[in-house]
């Protein structure tokens, strides 16, 4: 989930999940509303509430980008956090935050590495191997790509259904 801001003050006033806990403050999955902002010469200060318990807290970052990377916006866990579990959000944050780098590149790469071995293990042609290696790390990635959007898919249907078919019979 890549989000900016172009300004702290931008955040004012909005409501953010944390994806990286601060010790002594808002733990991952934790719904915070920022209630103020300054920017120093030293970096950035934010003044923010926890929504769950109440507890005021400050922050400091040195710049808006390791502000961002702290906490991200989310106005559909925002809106509805009363109705997940601790976990729930948590499973939610580490599938929608994955990137290339951290989550489809590391798997690719391992299963490629397997697909590789066992060409050179089972197959005797040199050509053959290459071929079938080739062929192999194409399937992988476009098998990675596709389970892995799924997955993020199927994660989204069910949280929205599960939100949508509390809403109707209220």
């Amino acid at each position: 989930m890549a989000f900016m801001l172009y300004s702290i003050d931008e955040a004012i006033d909005c409501k953010f999940i944390i994806t990286k806990t601060m010790s002594g403050q808002a733990k991952v999955g934790s719904l915070i509303h920022v209630m103020d902002t300054k920017e120093n010469s030293d970096g950035i200060t934010v003044f923010y509430r926890i929504t769950k318990t109440g507890q005021n807290f400050v922050a400091k970052f040195e710049t808006l980008k390791d502000f961002c990377k702290w906490c991200t916006p989310d106005s559909f866990i925002a809106r509805h956090y009363d109705q997940f579990s601790k976990k729930e959000i948590l499973h939610y944050l580490s599938v929608s935050n994955r990137t290339m780098s951290s989550f489809y590149l590391p798997v690719i790469i391992v299963l490629c590495l397997i697909a590789w071995i066992l060409m050179f293990v089972v197959f005797k042609s040199l050509a053959i191997r290459i071929l079938l290696g080739l062929v192999f790390t194409a399937c992988i990635a476009a098998a990675v790509f596709f389970i892995g959007n799924n997955q993020k898919d199927k994660m989204l249907m069910k949280f929205y259904s599960r939100v949508n078919s509390k809403l109707k019979f209220k």
